[in-house]
């Protein structure tokens, strides 16, 4: 082997074996030793021109590939007219998708292709069989339906199982009331009277503000009170009428027989120590059957319902919580019988938290009408979502559709003025009995179970409108709208809804409001384990 330098500078470099040619024709020796000759000016251009070719060359065939998939059958045979005419190739494969698109949109919702879980499936179903563009568009849609069943789905079942956790008593509320009761069975300072005997002329006495509330949840009840008097400017003229049922009555009466509050009175009485008449005994058996029917129809009728997909029917659970069934709920449209010395009350349901002075409640004019109450709560005029009377009443009845508008808002219950001496000379609980048997006539399909629809017929003409800042609801649900700055200019907070504070799925954004007036000092409070 011969190594030849030219003089000149490293511009030419020959190699040459004298073995090389051997065996070789002459032509053949001539060309091995031209090819070895490789000048180096000739080599970096040609060398710079591949780099930047190639890579260009290979991006445009993977794209014209790619696109051919869609329109070929041979990836070859439209590699050949497609490399100088695919500039419009996107363009044309938008259009073919925009109509695969619209084609199967035009369907229907039916899902009747095979099932495919996720998007490496599609790739995969789609590459291993060559498919168009309309298959592409029919199975995306496909598993795209199939997700959005699923998720409507999920979503019932949350709805149902927050819907049976609203109706449980919890462990601790129930180890209250069995330690309460045993306290009132051997602790004579737990069932010393309420009032004392020295406030009891304050019972029917119209300078004080007299407060009502039917309730048999005693952690409630306290906290009510206590929130009540916290933020009061002058305690000593309220006066507390708690009404509760039997069972309740031995805890509820110990509470705040062992728990005094200072400066307000407070009296607690069962629904066993009324006398009322036969008659009026008879009038609220009647009002709980027609109540019980309702419930019943309206379940009967909902269980026919397909809850699996439908995620209309959320708001349709509510009105089957047990609340609708409450004798005590039921009763407050009985409270001029239940308080027959008093002109004038402040009803308060049992799942508030009072943040300001209401005293000035019981100086408002009423106008000769018998509720005070707040129409649009929170969100401002005609703006009332969830409650307005087409969320309570049955608009497809011609009786109901006739004589109601169905975007009104409906009033809110649970922070209301009662002037009772309107409701006597107007005779309201008459009238709540009359919408009752026109509802069984009409084969109680005149509205949704609960409190408040019966109450909006009956009292229609008869509330008077107070400022929204006095009431703001809503705070049981799920996912409350009300704005912090809301929450707290608001004299009540109504836990409305099936979330309430003291269950497990109460909302710990709002908790925090109702906790804060939880006495977690008292003994019974620590022994129940009852956690803030």
């Amino acid at each position: 082997m011969k190594f030849y330098i030219s003089t000149k500078g490293i511009k030419r470099l020959t190699i040459s074996s004298s073995d090389a040619g051997k065996g070789l024709p002459e032509t053949a020796k001539s060309t091995t030793a031209l090819s070895r000759r490789i000048p180096n000016r000739t080599l970096l251009p040609v060398a710079l021109v591949l780099g930047i070719v190639l890579p260009f060359l290979y991006v445009r065939i993977a794209f014209l590939v790619l696109e051919s998939t869609t329109a070929c059958y041979s990836t070859l045979d439209c590699i050949g007219w497609r490399f100088f005419s695919g500039a419009d190739t996107s363009l044309k494969l938008r259009e073919e998708l925009s109509r695969a698109l619209v084609e199967a949109n035009k369907e229907g919702n039916s899902i009747n292709e095979e099932r495919i879980g996720s998007f490496n499936e599609l790739v995969k179903e789609m590459t291993s069989k060559r498919q168009d563009v309309r298959a592409f568009a029919f199975k995306t849609k496909a598993m795209l339906l199939q997700m959005e069943h699923k998720v409507q789905s999920a979503r019932q079942r949350e709805s149902i199982y927050w819907h049976l956790a609203s109706h449980g008593v919890p462990k601790s509320l129930h180890c209250l009331c069995l330690k309460l009761a045993e306290e009132y069975a051997v602790n004579s300072l737990a069932r010393s009277r309420l009032p004392p005997p020295e406030y009891v002329t304050r019972l029917a006495d119209s300078s004080f503000l007299h407060l009502v509330l039917l309730t048999d949840n005693v952690l409630a009840a306290s906290v009510v009170v206590s929130s009540t008097i916290q933020n009061s400017a002058n305690p000593e003229k309220l006066v507390f009428h708690i009404v509760t049922d039997k069972k309740t009555y031995t805890p509820m009466h110990a509470w705040f027989a062992t728990n005094p509050v200072k400066s307000a009175v407070v009296e607690v009485k069962g629904l066993h120590q009324y006398d009322w008449s036969q008659e009026a005994n008879v009038e609220v058996k009647e009002m709980l059957e027609i109540h019980r029917l309702i419930w019943k129809q309206y379940y009967n009728n909902l269980k026919g319902e397909d809850f699996e997909y439908d995620g209309a029917h959320t708001r349709y659970l509510e009105p089957l919580s047990p609340s609708s069934l409450s004798l005590l709920n039921h009763l407050r449209v009985y409270i001029p019988e239940l308080f027959p010395d008093l002109n004038k009350i402040v009803f308060l349901d049992d799942d508030i938290v009072v943040q300001h002075d209401i005293s000035s409640l019981w100086e408002l004019d009423l106008n000769r009408k018998v509720v005070g109450a707040v129409f649009n709560s929170w969100c401002g005029d005609d703006c009332c979502p969830g409650n307005k009377y087409s969320n309570y009443l049955n608009f497809s009845h011609p009786y109901i559709s006739s004589h109601f508008d169905h975007d009104r808002c409906a009033w809110l219950y649970g922070m209301n003025v009662f002037d009772i001496e309107a409701w006597r000379r107007t005779n309201m609980t008459a009238t709540y009995h009359q919408w009752l048997k026109l509802n069984l006539e009409s084969g109680l399909a005149l509205w949704s179970p609960g409190v408040l629809p019966p109450s909006l017929l009956a009292f229609e003409g008869h509330v008077h409108p107070i400022d929204p800042s006095w009431h703001v609801a809503g705070l049981g649900y799920q996912y409350p709208e009300v704005h912090q700055e809301t929450l707290k200019d608001a004299a009540v907070i109504h836990f409305s809804g099936p979330a309430k504070p003291w269950l497990e799925i109460g909302l710990p954004e709002v908790r925090r409001l109702w906790n804060k007036h939880v006495n977690f000092s008292n003994k019974f409070i620590r022994k129940c384990r009852i956690m803030g």
